[in-house]
């Protein structure tokens, strides 16, 4: 009798999967598969690299180019625009003042949002309308300014086209959702350079954690160290691919979804002391005061449910969820403008 040895095949993850979001305009049978494989990525992953969405290389120059000239600011010039002189968390964190998971994640970052005049919450009001207000531009570079805000809508508008062909690619309404941004949609984007680790041991560039909401379109440069966690449960390198985003779903879509789509747990270690790294994420978020309703969709019922986790409650209005975020995350910020909105110790 022959003795037959067999093996559990384990996959790869090397590599995260691949999605051409040029496939939606090449015909109905490459729609097809895009949708099979974006399904797939959104299912069983929650991250993929995105290539195919349109945007040019010089268009991504231009950010990064205004970018590098405001990281070589001197130190007294960011912090002219530090993000503590505004109730909005807008604006420049030097490296350390941020936290994930109550620990310092060593980078340094510039915080923008939508450009809209200062909201100050009106007795009744949600206290999320802190976070509607202006952006801190720093003196003497007036192209990062335009830059950011035209990469932000650029970005939207990707975005808007990716989050229309993942649902469509589960069966649901392309446009079930579209209400819910428009003109008054809470995008984000941060422009991070990671200086180094700190020397003392930890490598925390940025805590493991999930966003908070719909879709981050990711640029990432050529250092490494973004982590995403597998379903080994172990963290695995995001080996970075030239001209792609790296994109994750963020909670609301796993709330939508009643866990059909998973936010993935993923974080970044910091590179080696010599060594600065940067990236550029863009959060697609709602508006403020958008209730997110329960997706309809052929797989709903067999849906596995959101992902419990005590320390981290979802509330129905994205406006709060994205609020506790930033208090918990700018802790000099909350201090000083909020700190009626802290629990007590």
């Amino acid at each position: 009798m022959t003795n037959v040895t067999r093996t559990t095949a384990t996959p790869s993850y090397r590599q995260l999967p691949i999605i051409d979001l040029s496939a939606a305009d090449r015909g109905p049978q490459a729609r097809a598969l895009l949708h099979s494989h974006l399904r797939s990525a959104a299912h069983d992953v929650g991250f993929f690299q995105l290539v195919g969405h349109g945007v040019s290389e010089e268009e991504t120059e231009g950010l990064l180019s205004a970018m590098r000239r405001f990281f070589a600011l001197t130190e007294a010039e960011r912090l002219a625009i530090d993000n503590v002189n505004s109730p909005h968390f807008r604006g420049y964190t030097r490296t350390g003042d941020e936290r994930t998971g109550g620990r310092q994640d060593w980078r340094d970052q510039l915080d923008i949002g939508a450009e809209r005049p200062a909201r100050v919450p009106r007795p009744g009001e949600p206290a999320y309308w802190w976070l509607e207000g202006p952006n801190q531009w720093p003196a003497g570079l007036p192209e990062l300014r335009v830059a950011a805000l035209r990469w932000m809508e650029r970005l939207s508008d990707v975005a808007e086209k990716l989050l229309h062909e993942l649902l469509a690619s589960i069966g649901a309404p392309a446009d079930f959702y579209d209400s819910v941004f428009g003109e008054r949609a809470h995008p984000h984007l941060k422009l991070v350079r990671y200086p180094g680790n700190a020397g003392n041991g930890a490598e925390q560039g940025v805590g493991a954690h999930k966003d908070y909401g719909f879709l981050t379109l990711l640029l990432q440069d050529q250092v490494g160290g973004l982590q995403v966690q597998r379903e080994d449960g172990l963290f695995h390198d995001v080996p970075p691919l030239p001209g792609a985003f790296v994109v994750n779903l963020g909670e609301l879509l796993e709330v939508a979804t009643n866990g059909y789509l998973v936010a993935t747990n993923h974080r970044v270690v910091s590179p080696p002391s010599a060594v600065e790294r940067f990236s550029v994420p863009f959060f697609y978020n709602p508006r403020l005061d958008a209730r997110v309703e329960p997706l309809p969709f052929p797989h709903a019922s067999a849906a596995p449910g959101v992902t419990d986790d005590p320390a981290n409650p979802l509330f129905a209005e994205y406006g709060f969820n994205e609020l506790k975020g930033k208090l918990r995350a700018h802790p000099l910020v909350a201090e000083r403008h909020h700190a009626e909105l802290l629990s007590p110790a």
